[in-house]
């Protein structure tokens, strides 16, 4: 509160004299000097936009926390006139901007007046972050993160409100708002994931210390670690146009450009375009393990195939994949199957169609027979896209595997565990109307027999909301907001319930519940559903290294958003589990789906 009535004093006075870029920086987010003209301002000219230009200080402080660069937003003549090199004095008037409610705000200059060119053709030199500055931070944001930046309750403080003390060695927000508006150099960095569709990339440092490195190159995410020390490389200055191929893994030139809060994120504003020097493969490694074909060594695979209708130009693809890198798992979990006329929303609900075409397109490239079973919801009820009615299904290898006393429930069938455990509705839909599931897809139970097994399995195949509504890792929000994580924690609740009927009823029942959950295994709503339902997290019972936990890519990090949970009796030692990344390696045109399969090996006869 003191430092506010401070900051309304200087908003009184109106005008001040001969500060220094450091101290109108200032050790926080926020500026004391907002809204205030400020004159007698010097600075070298450090790189060029087609909105303004960076000055560097020529009399910077020795206070980490005070970055010595600053934008100055103007098209004027007298500052688009200015060269890199040149030396300037002026006034100005000191503006907070951001272009959204959710963003962090990037302190700059505008209104310039009084413009003097004092010399040109000055030195202009990059500081090497990690050689002219310390290394970012690994692990935490900001100190409103609580020290976890995935924990809930989501969005209790805001950065702009707070405003804290910058600490740059300890967090990674705080280490970037340090360096905002500097020329910096990037030696040797790491593409951690593929462009957006503006041609922005995330990289990492290879100078520097960096958290959940995984052996392709990303940047994996882990309990608490959002991996603050990436940043993502923007528009270059020069016009130039940065590639569509980069992808995770792929080792790129030095990179030099200006340090920029803008759109929710630290961008590098390269000077020209990010250049890749070394490929990495793109590649799938096949799975490296087989079914046996009886109930002592299954193999399930575990896939969200993105959107797939009849018409999908993706189905060929997929099919190859189910049958050269996935060895043809027994029995597949599937999610995002489309009616059969796709996103047209004209009533139609069935994806017998779909899944026909599917299963006839994996026979013609393996020679392989599956059939298939799905659920049709009700139209216009499971989200997705418009017309769609995405649903789960199972596909499965019939010499192999086989429904136990089936009988199909329907669309508003709930179903039931019955003394045995058995299902009253096999396949059925799990609480389809339960407030859980409003708008998002219905989890579909089946209990199976596999060759040469004396008694059922039982499967659940999830998807559960998406992450829609989020905030950025890196925005104003803290911690930030993890999208529809109440509908997710909701749907843990009533998923998780059912499974532990089953084993209340028998402890030693095999149960795999998989699919897309869209959330991490170790944020709170999957946290519940293994608490609760006495499953756990595949990738857990074999020992996968946390680094190569992920199924998917988004912005900085290798994460993973499906998984395989299994009940006690098929926590063996013979157990196996791979993640296959056929997408996450992949360039944005070689992308198959948005997500990477997983397969496991299980015995599933219950003895």
């Amino acid at each position: 509160m003191m430092l506010r009535a401070a900051s309304l004093l200087f908003t009184a006075i109106g005008v001040v004299k001969a500060v220094t870029i450091a101290e109108i920086n200032g050790n926080k987010y926020l500026s004391s000097y907002s809204g205030q003209t400020v004159t007698g301002i010097k600075g070298l000219v450090t790189a060029k936009s087609s909105a303004g230009i960076w000055l560097r200080s020529t009399t910077p402080d020795d206070d980490a926390r005070t970055s010595e660069s600053l934008y100055l937003y103007s098209t004027a003549a007298a500052i688009t006139n200015l060269t890199v090199g040149d030396i300037v004095t002026l006034d100005g008037k000191v503006s907070e901007y951001r272009s959204a409610a959710t963003y962090l705000y990037l302190t700059e200059l505008t209104t310039p007046k009084n413009v003097v060119k004092v010399s040109s053709g000055n030195k202009v030199t990059p500081l090497v972050i990690g050689q002219d500055t310390p290394t970012p931070p690994t692990t935490q944001y900001t100190s409103l993160d609580g020290g976890d930046v995935f924990g809930v309750p989501n969005g209790v403080a805001n950065i702009s409100t707070v405003n804290p003390v910058l600490d740059p060695a300890t967090y990674g927000l705080d280490f970037w708002e340090s360096l905002s508006g500097e020329l910096v150099t990037i030696k040797a960095p790491t593409v951690v994931g593929r462009p957006n569709s503006y041609r922005e990339t995330w990289v990492v440092g290879g100078n520097w210390a960096a958290t959940g490195r995984n052996a392709h190159g990303g940047i994996t995410m882990s309990d608490k670690d959002g991996n603050p020390e990436t940043i993502i490389i923007g528009t270059p200055l020069d016009g130039t146009k940065n590639p569509t191929t980069a992808k995770m893994g792929d080792q790129v030139a030095d990179i030099t450009g200006i340090v920029q809060q803008q759109y929710g994120y630290y961008y590098l504003l390269p000077l020209t375009a990010l250049t890749v020097t070394t490929p990495a493969s793109a590649t799938p490694i096949p799975v490296t393990f087989s079914s046996n074909k009886t109930c002592r060594a299954i193999t399930v695979g575990d896939w969200n195939v993105e959107n797939m209708a009849p018409t999908s130009s993706h189905i060929s693809k997929v099919a190859t994949h189910i049958v050269n890198t996935l060895g043809a798992p027994d029995i597949m979990f599937i999610q995002e199957i489309q009616d059969n006329s796709g996103p047209t929303d004209d009533g139609v609900v069935s994806a017998n169609t779909t899944l026909t075409k599917l299963v006839s397109t994996i026979q013609s490239v393996g020679n392989i027979t599956y059939s298939f079973i799905d659920i049709d919801p009700v139209n216009d009820q499971d989200g997705g896209q418009p017309g769609g009615n995405i649903r789960v299904a199972y596909l499965y290898r019939p010499d192999i595997i086989s429904l136990y006393k089936p009988n199909p429930g329907s669309s508003t069938d709930a179903n039931e565990v019955l003394p045995g455990p058995e299902l009253k509705y096999n396949p059925g839909r799990l609480a389809p109307d339960s407030p859980a599931w409003n708008s998002t897809r219905k989890p579909l139970v089946a209990a199976w027999k596999a060759k040469g097994s004396k008694r059922p399995f039982f499967t659940v195949n999830v998807h559960w909301s998406s992450k829609g509504g989020g905030t950025s890792l890196q925005g104003d929000i803290r911690p930030p907001i993890n999208g529809v994580e109440a509908a997710r924690e909701a749907q843990a609740e009533v998923t998780s319930a059912f499974i532990a009927q089953i084993l209340q009823q028998d402890p030693a029942a095999p149960v795999i519940a998989a699919g897309d959950f869209n959330e991490f295994e170790f944020v709170q709503p999957v946290k519940t559903f293994e608490a609760r339902s006495g499953l756990t997290d595949l990738d857990v019972v074999v020992g996968t290294k946390v680094e190569e936990r992920y199924t998917y890519s988004y912005d900085m990090n290798a994460q993973a958003l499906d998984h395989m949970m299994v009940s006690p009796a098929l926590q063996r030692k013979t157990a196996k589990y791979e993640h296959i990344h056929i997408n996450s390696w992949a360039t944005t045109s070689g992308m198959v789906s948005d997500h990477d399969p997983s397969v496991a090996l299980l015995n599933v006869c219950g003895c």
